[in-house]
């Protein structure tokens, strides 16, 4: 491990160990009589970031590295099924650190977002399509940008220009992409609250006249590729290179964190194995934020 992710991790524990101090009701629950877990719940949040971050898709494989090189940091490591139920118990702690660090950056205030959804793959054979648990919820999708049908989820996404994520939600294959983002806004007003004028980028999906009123009366300016037969858009010539960054930012979760090699074969499982990826992403860019603020604070002193 370098010593970069060292120092992340560290700093990581530091920062949920905190907050769990704080408020010890975003916790897992657990009975108030008995043994109490030997590995924290700020160090569960620690080896779940950096089991992403290493690109370790198996559990099994990941504990043995676990043992093997970061004894420094976790003295104690559970076996395999008990880190799988602790993991997925902490979905919820996942989400709330993820927020907190993001809120902690200075790209959160960002007057710029960029929203799209990618697909979540759950399984090929129709054997598994059949069996699997997540039967009712994922379904058959066809992915656009990659001319393939597939079985599973959309991970709904709505980041910074710098790729922070703002607020995430995984749907059913079909689902409206327009529907989501508005249900995503609604489920938490405060996002809009202090950014009057906020811009939104999207691509030709989303698209309506109420479906852009509707924004338009939150605050939000819609900025899309035009659709064919429509008069056209402002702002076309900025599309191209901002429709790299939607890419970018997908390419960091699908191919750098293993988003397709989630491995989840029930609903709480997908959802906390993607909780791990954007908390992946969310801390690195947290650290990487911080780390400059630090640096320009020195100089700032150093100069004076």
């Amino acid at each position: 491990m370098t010593n970069n992710l060292d120092t992340l991790a560290t700093a990581l524990y530091a920062t949920t160990d905190d907050l769990l101090k704080q408020r010890p009701d975003l916790a897992p629950w657990r009975p108030a009589v008995g043994i109490a877990p030997q590995l924290t719940d700020a160090e569960l949040v620690t080896l779940a970031m950096m089991q992403a971050m290493l690109g370790f898709t198996s559990e099994a494989r990941w504990l043995r590295h676990a043992r093997a090189h970061l004894r420094h940091l976790f003295p104690y490591l559970p076996q395999q099924p008990g880190y799988n139920k602790r993991l997925r118990k902490a979905a919820e702690l996942l989400r709330r650190v993820t927020r907190i660090l993001a809120t902690s950056t200075s790209v959160w205030s960002d007057d710029v977002w960029i929203v799209d959804s990618t697909p979540v793959e759950c399984g090929r054979s129709r054997e598994t399509v059949k069996r699997s648990d997540l039967a009712g919820w994922a379904q058959y999708g066809y992915c656009a940008s990659h001319s393939r049908f597939f079985w599973g989820l959309r991970l709904h996404l709505v980041c910074t220009l710098q790729g922070l994520p703002v607020a995430f939600a995984l749907t059913r294959a079909k689902a409206d992409e327009r529907e989501t983002l508005l249900d995503l806004l609604a489920a938490d007003p405060h996002l809009l609250a202090a950014r009057p004028g906020q811009t939104l980028i999207g691509d030709k999906n989303y698209f309506g006249r109420a479906f852009e009123q509707e924004l338009a009366q939150q605050g939000i300016q819609l900025l899309r590729p035009t659709r064919k037969g429509e008069r056209q858009r402002p702002g076309g010539s900025l599309f191209k290179p901002l429709r790299q960054v939607i890419e970018s930012v997908n390419e960091t979760i699908k191919g750098q964190l293993d988003l397709e090699q989630h491995r989840g074969r029930t609903p709480r499982g997908v959802i906390t194995r993607v909780m791990q990826r954007i908390l992946a992403l969310t801390a690195a860019i947290w650290h990487n934020d911080h780390i400059r603020q630090d640096t320009l604070r020195s100089l700032t002193s150093y100069d004076s």
